[in-house]
């Protein structure tokens, strides 16, 4: 740090007040942006909440269509290549 004491002292605080207003114009200008990006993601939500297609209910898909339920034979099958792929990655 002995190069700190080779400038003068008047540059020195002229360097550190600028490096102190350009610090605070950064993290000014990041505050805004990141405002500004919160209120923009909230209001294109609202916007595509409002013109969407309401999702249907679970009641609705449920009482049209039947649910197939894995029976125990699927079950044994996904095992068994389970298996095997376990084998063949071992060789």
């Amino acid at each position: 740090m002995s190069f700190l004491a080779q400038i003068p002292t008047e540059q020195l605080l002229n360097q550190l007040e600028s490096g102190f207003i350009l610090m605070l114009l950064g993290l000014a200008t990041v505050f805004v942006f990141l405002t500004l990006l919160v209120f923009l993601t909230k209001g294109t939500s609202a916007v595509a909440r409002r013109f969407a297609p309401a999702p249907k209910s679970a009641a609705a898909v449920g009482s049209g269509a039947t649910r197939s339920v894995p029976s125990s034979a699927d079950g044994a099958e996904v095992a068994a290549a389970i298996v095997a792929a376990f084998a063949k990655s071992k060789e």
